[in-house]
Formats: structure tokens, sequence, C-alpha cells
């Protein structure tokens, strides 16, 4: 785990312009191939079986810095990504509950994040283990909102604290009727069932300024 680091993607809330929490992305310093993006070495970690080690690792380090913020005055929420395979096997929950023990993290600013296609693998075991996860006072966001084939009544049974809106829709939000319709239909969503929406990769003034009109809760 040397050759691996968290780096963290600000998340912040439109309300106030104020940075509320964090989403830890790995990334592998590799000596010779410098900075290797995960989309290229996730699913060799997982091939190899690697993936529940190098997994225990990020949610160690990212509960430890959660503990530093939090003890400097500066309280963030921490995302976490979670892969297929650690949240298909059984060791997920054991694994996150010894990295706040570890560090001393308060629970609740640990986000636990699974994309919306891996959710819908195995709904009803997806329901079982978010909402063990979130009984124990863990966040629950659900990534790639929007893009995959989900039956949108199942989804919405899901113990969930976060939508996160798909980029997709967010490169096009100033250009296309059709993607601020998507996006202003997710809000509503999130809106009548109090669940927060974040906006990914937003990178203009002019894309801010339409996901807040839209009702985006972050970006």
């Amino acid at each position: 785990s040397q050759q691996f680091c968290l780096h963290y993607q600000p998340q912040m809330a439109l309300r106030g312009n104020r940075i509320v929490g964090v989403e830890s992305l790995l990334r592998w310093q590799h000596p010779v191939r410098g900075m290797v993006p995960p989309v290229q070495f996730i699913p060799v970690l997982e091939d190899m079986g690697l993936i529940h080690e190098v997994g225990a690792w990020v949610m160690g380090e990212a509960c430890r810095q959660a503990k530093v913020w939090s003890d400097a005055g500066m309280p963030l929420r921490v995302a976490i990504n979670l892969s297929p395979r650690q949240f298909m096997g059984n060791e997920l929950f054991g694994q996150i509950e010894a990295a706040v023990h570890a560090h001393q993290t308060p629970r609740h600013l640990v986000e636990l994040e699974i994309t919306e296609g891996l959710a819908m693998q195995d709904p009803d075991r997806a329901i079982e283990l978010l909402t063990r996860l979130r009984t124990a006072g863990y966040k629950v966001a659900i990534d790639d909102f929007g893009i995959g084939y989900s039956s949108l009544g199942y989804l919405l049974r899901f113990p969930i604290d976060t939508i996160k809106i798909d980029r997709a829709f967010v490169m096009r939000v100033t250009e296309t009727e059709t993607d601020r319709a998507v996006i202003r239909a997710i809000t509503a969503i999130a809106q009548s069932l109090q669940l927060t929406t974040i906006a990914e990769g937003v990178e203009t003034q002019r894309q801010c300024d339409f996901m807040e009109a839209l009702g985006a809760s972050e970006i």
C-alpha cells in the first residue's frame, strides 16, 4: 500500500458556498509509470483478490483523515467508494467498523458510496446491508444515478442519504433541455425524500448556476 495514496475531491454546498464533504479517490503512484488511474488498476486488484486488502487500507486512511479534520474544527463528511467485490463480500461491515474504532472517527462523517448498477445486482441483499450500515450511523450514497437501467420504484426503497447526479448530465446541462429535465426530476424526487443531491463534474460557473437553479444541494 506504500505506492497508494488518497486524493480528496471537495463537495460544496450551494447554500452558503462552503465545503461540507470530500470524496476520497484512490490513486496509484507507480515508480515508473507515474500516476495510474483507478479504472486501470481496480479490475486488476479484483482479479488478484487484493481488493479487500487495499479496500481496508482506503477505509483506514479515509477515517484517519476525517478524524484529523474533525479534531481541527473542520468536520467534513468523507465518502469512500466501494468496489463490487467489497460490496458483495462478507467483510465490509467488519472492515469499516475496525477502521472507525482504530481512529475514533465519528460514524456520521463516513459515507459509503456504491453505484446504482451495483446496488441493483442483488437489490434485496443491498437493502439489507445498507440498512445495517445506516442503522450503525454511517451515511450511504448512490453513485451514477440516472444512467443505469434500474427500476425507480426499487431504487427508492434503498436506505440512502445522498444521490449523486452523474457527470454525463452535468456536462450537457447548459446545452440541452433534456438533460435539464432529467436533473430537475432527480432533484425533485430527492427533495421529496429529504435526500441530498450532489452534481458530479461541475467545472464552470455557468454549470454551477444551472445546478443551483435546478435544485441540486451540492456540487
